[in-house]
């Protein structure tokens, strides 16, 4: 009895209920997500909300390039890197050129 303790792990390591599902309902939240993420952005905090959508896109997407693409990952992702850069050209314009003191 005692021998057969552990031996139900070994065999399954992660039972099906404790996975995280990658059902479709699932990836097309993250899209949603990823694009309220990246309409947001542009309004506010885009340095931090760009790349939160690009991550809620990929992930939406199966992280792969192949394959059905679904729209609002789709979205996402291209929002949400024209977000960042955005955000990274107001920060680098921010900077001063020199006419200052320093």
């Amino acid at each position: 009895m005692m021998a057969s303790f552990g031996h139900g792990t070994r065999r399954h390591p992660r039972s099906r209920g404790r996975t995280w599902s990658r059902t479709g309902q699932d990836r097309a939240t993250l899209g949603i997500v990823g694009v309220i993420c990246a309409v947001a952005g542009f309004f506010v905090l885009g340095i931090i909300l760009g790349p939160a959508a690009i991550v809620c896109g990929w992930l939406a997407m199966g992280r792969t390039w192949t394959g059905p693409r679904p729209v609002p990952a789709l979205v996402a992702l291209v929002l949400g890197a024209i977000d960042t850069l955005l955000a990274l050209v107001l920060l680098a314009g921010a900077t001063s050129s020199g006419y200052g003191m320093f």
